[in-house]
């Protein structure tokens, strides 16, 4: 399914609307703006790999709080590090106007798995906070306040009282926030 950085063929673009939840445009645009990333020689290969450092000076990302969990999510590489334009498409997609919500928070609870165990547990929602507040002296929570704030967390959201929130406990607490959809999306 790859094409070279310089050229995407019509059968490809089809190929990639149905696959995805962007119009032929956003694809055009997405391929535009990836090939800016690469460099004079990636260009030329295959399927090339922007790395993360590049895609992290894209506007859209480079204030989001978590911007270096979205590249490794969306990364196929077994490093982790970078993305491929396929993987570009797979994020821009995830976070479109027009993906699902069932989408959206699959892949923001993958986000927000920062050890990638499949579960939130006490560290991934204190690691979470701290992302959301800004790890600053000024910003951070105390101890106590991290522990009350988890704590509320794991009361709401913990169906199976485990001491963790799975996929399924988290997609139940997103369904029940209305500006979620609207909120989690990056447009080019």
């Amino acid at each position: 399914m790859g094409a070279t950085a310089s050229h995407l063929g019509k059968d490809l673009l089809s190929e990639y609307q149905e696959l995805t939840f962007l119009t032929k445009q956003e694809i055009l645009l997405a391929h535009k703006r990836f090939t800016e990333l690469l460099s004079r020689e990636d260009k030329n290969l295959p399927d090339p790999r922007a790395p993360t450092e590049a895609i992290l000076t894209l506007p859209e990302l480079k204030s989001n709080p978590f911007r270096e969990r979205i590249v490794r999510v969306f990364s196929t590489s077994e490093s982790r590090d970078g993305l491929t334009f396929e993987d570009f498409l797979d994020l821009l997609s995830a976070f479109s106007d027009s993906a699902t919500l069932e989408i959206k928070s699959h892949y923001a609870f993958r986000i927000f798995d920062f050890d990638d165990d499949g579960t939130l547990d006490e560290n991934d929602l204190e690691k979470l906070v701290n992302c959301l507040t800004g790890e600053t002296e000024e910003t951070r929570l105390t101890p106590d306040e991290m522990k009350q704030l988890i704590s509320n967390i794991l009361e709401e959201s913990d169906i199976d009282k485990d001491g963790t929130v799975n996929l399924s406990e988290f997609q139940h607490v997103i369904s029940r926030s209305p500006d979620f959809v609207s909120s989690f999306k990056i447009v080019l």
